[in-house]
């Protein structure tokens, strides 16, 4: 059922994508008095489709191939490759008849429609929810470092105080783009010293390989007591209970739940004892270590869940105007990120399968429950990158389009339709060999992972 659930919401979130975009094709295309002649969410491959029909001369429809959508405009080179309508004389309603401006507004109508649904998804859950974060000058015991992080010289218990120079005033910060995206400069407070750290900028080769937890975790290092305990696991077994403090692990003194999670990493598919303090006594106990090294079960799932000493969160709330400008940096952002990305690829610092994510991961960004905040900050997210994606100049997508018809523009005379044609068919074949490739990168990472 899980599973469902996470496809369920990939399916629905890529089909309000898909069908925005187009719709953006398909009213300025109707503004400019073109003839659309068929609206379909997914591929209508060898003329098969899922479900179809007529309204006003439009055909509507669902295709069986789930790799996007499209509208069939009169008198255009398109996805269809129907060539045939263009063998007769340009008619008055035909895309092919009308001064390329308006064409390339045709073109550039599902990424401007894209953008505004992205803005407005995040103008309104900013409005609504606000912005919730840690101020990182209330840390009390610093960051806690996975292997990433002391590669580059950060420890556990440091204080990052600045990136860049500047102050950092949500803790949050420390695993966001600006910083993960790497060539960074971190400032950092060790004691009664002040360090700097450079972030290099490859970091990202291995965050996709081993996550952000094993760069700096999520969760600032906090001391712990035992909030529940799951049935039947290894911790319930040995008699943790909700409200436990665990105080040492084989006689190695324990403070934090970072140094739990280290001292049991030692005694995967092992016994350790732990000593517990309940209710101001001190008691030993045995336990198993799982293959995760947690107090869980033999499949590496965890057995407790903790209750941190985290500092309060703050919660800043914006009217309908303020929150305006907040939600459209949060958007543009994506965009800005998706380019740099994409500069560190072509300059080498960053493997393109590295950078990369297809459906199988973003369905499990999604989750295996239903979160409606989760969800639409996924599909806010998306939209700014369908939109970047397809501004991208590749013959197949609008931003190719939109290329020929700006060259069209300088030149004074469009591209031949033979031109057009090779290079819709070169396109296509570059589109399918990327989702090939993006699938199978996909498939790939979730089997290192397991």
């Amino acid at each position: 059922m899980s599973i469902v659930i996470m496809v369920g919401q990939l399916i629905l979130g890529l089909s309000i994508l898909i069908i925005l975009h187009e719709l953006g094709h398909f009213l300025a295309a109707r503004a400019f008095g073109i003839k659309v002649d068929k609206f379909y969410l997914f591929f209508d491959a060898w003329n098969f489709s899922l479900f179809k029909f007529n309204y006003k001369g439009v055909e509507y429809g669902i295709g069986w191939l789930p790799l996007g959508g499209y509208v069939k405009i009169a008198g255009m080179i398109d996805e269809s490759m129907d060539t045939e309508q263009l063998a007769g004389p340009p008619q008055p309603w035909e895309f092919r008849s009308k001064p390329a401006w308006q064409r390339l507004i045709v073109m550039l109508g599902g990424v401007t429609v894209n953008v505004v649904l992205g803005i407005l998804i995040f103008w309104v859950l900013t409005l609504k929810y606000g912005e919730t974060y840690i101020p990182n000058t209330d840390i009390k015991y610093g960051i806690v470092s996975g292997k990433l992080g002391q590669r580059i010289g950060l420890k556990t218990g440091d204080k990052i105080i600045a990136i860049n120079g500047q102050p950092v005033l949500k803790y949050e910060e420390l695993t966001s783009t600006k910083v993960l995206l790497g060539n960074t400069d971190l400032t950092i407070q060790r004691g009664d010293q002040t360090l700097h750290v450079k972030v290099p900028g490859n970091l990202i080769n291995d965050l996709a390989d081993m996550g952000i937890e094993q760069f700096i975790s999520r969760v600032p290092r906090s001391k712990f007591v035992v909030d529940s305990v799951m049935p039947k696991s290894y911790a319930e077994i040995a008699g943790l209970k909700k409200g436990d403090s665990i105080i040492s692990v084989n006689g190695v003194k324990i403070t934090f739940f970072d140094e739990l999670q280290t001292e049991l990493k030692k005694y995967e598919n092992k016994v350790a004892q732990l000593e517990i303090k309940r209710e101001g006594v001190v008691k030993p106990i045995v336990t198993n270590v799982n293959k995760e090294g947690t107090l869980g079960f033999k499949d590496g799932s965890a057995g407790i869940k903790a209750k941190f000493d985290l500092p309060k969160e703050k919660n800043v709330s914006f009217g309908f105007l303020d929150a305006f400008p907040v939600g459209a940096t949060k958007a543009w952002g994506t965009i800005s990120d998706n380019a740099k990305g994409f500069g560190k690829v072509f300059k080498g610092e960053v493997k393109f399968n590295k950078a990369v994510q297809g459906p199988v991961a973003i369905a499990s960004l999604f989750g295996t429950t239903i979160d409606w905040v989760r969800f639409w900050t996924l599909v806010g997210f998306l939209s700014m990158v369908l939109a970047f994606t397809n501004l991208l100049p590749i013959p197949a997508l609008d931003g190719g389009h939109a290329l020929f018809l700006v060259i069209e523009m300088i030149k004074g005379k469009p591209l031949s339709d033979k031109f057009l044609e090779r290079a819709q068919i070169v396109g296509f074949v570059i589109l399918i060999t990327l989702m090939v490739f993006v699938f199978g990168n996909d498939i790939v990472k979730q089997f290192m992972k397991k």
